[in-house]
């Protein structure tokens, strides 16, 4: 079976780069996917992204060494498994609070008799290769959100689930359970010591934690709290960064920085 990239360099104690693409197209995906990020992740629950367009974009991903990753709308396993069946490596699965809502998510990656996948891979076996039955539940990640403070009150029982690969920090959805505003790189002084908090948690369990990020500085901070998994903005919102920030700089008739 085709090399879980993600897993490698997890297996080697490193830090995955990973790219989000929230914008319908294989053109933008491709070209996401030719920068060198380590892992690429598909966004179907705030992306405007559907089932069709989200094959195609794992088409043009499958020309580089990028690991494809989908962030499904929910934990339901009928769009999980066709997710799956489509070429995924691995699922994103938003507001996950429960253990029990946990084990339900990771039986739904994997077939029987740990789970209860549906067996009929489909793309994934051109993806993946001949041998991807044998070898899927092995290779396919899971990686459940952490984004309420419910799932922060039930963190342990959640990292124990047997079959749990990582979890996954949604920072607005966080701040926002916790009684703050929405957005990247939380800094309210609870929300940052929970984040803090999480990662330390899940490294103890043996469950890697991830985080999405607005910012190279605050990537660093994550990383340097324990993080091993850092998505880096978007392709929707490094096009409005660049494109605002180079107007601006066209108007002014002076160039700014971080544009080209």
């Amino acid at each position: 079976m085709r090399e879980n990239k993600i897993q490698t360099i997890w297996a080697a104690g490193g830090t995955v780069m990973n790219g989000w693409l929230a914008i319908p197209s294989s053109i933008s995906a491709e070209a996401m996917a030719v920068q060198g990020f380590d892992g690429l992740c598909i966004d179907m629950q705030h992306g405007a992204i559907d089932y069709q367009v989200m094959v195609t974009m794992l088409q043009a991903i499958s020309t580089t060494n990028a690991t494809p990753l989908v962030r499904v709308p929910w934990n339901e396993p009928g769009m999980i498994g066709k997710v799956l069946d489509a070429g995924a490596y691995g699922i994103i699965c938003p507001m996950v609070n429960t253990r029990a809502q946990a084990e339900a998510f990771v039986a739904a990656c994997r077939y029987a008799p740990v789970g209860h996948r549906s067996v009929g891979p489909l793309r994934a076996s051109l993806y993946g290769g001949p041998d991807y039955f044998a070898k899927a539940n092995e290779t396919i990640l899971t990686m459940a959100m952490i984004e309420t403070q419910q799932a922060v009150d039930n963190l342990e029982e959640i990292l124990s689930t047997p079959g749990l690969d990582s979890v996954y920090i949604g920072p607005s959805d966080l701040s926002v359970s916790m009684g703050h505003a929405p957005g990247f790189d939380p800094r309210f002084p609870k929300v940052y010591e929970t984040i803090v908090k999480i990662a330390e948690a899940a490294n103890r369990h043996g469950v890697v934690p991830g985080i999405h990020v607005g910012s190279v500085a605050y990537g660093q901070e994550m990383i340097d709290a324990g993080y091993r998994l850092i998505s880096y903005l978007s392709d929707f919102r490094m096009l409005q960064w660049v494109a605002g920030n180079g107007l601006k700089a066209l108007r002014a008739g002076t160039p700014a920085a971080n544009t080209p």
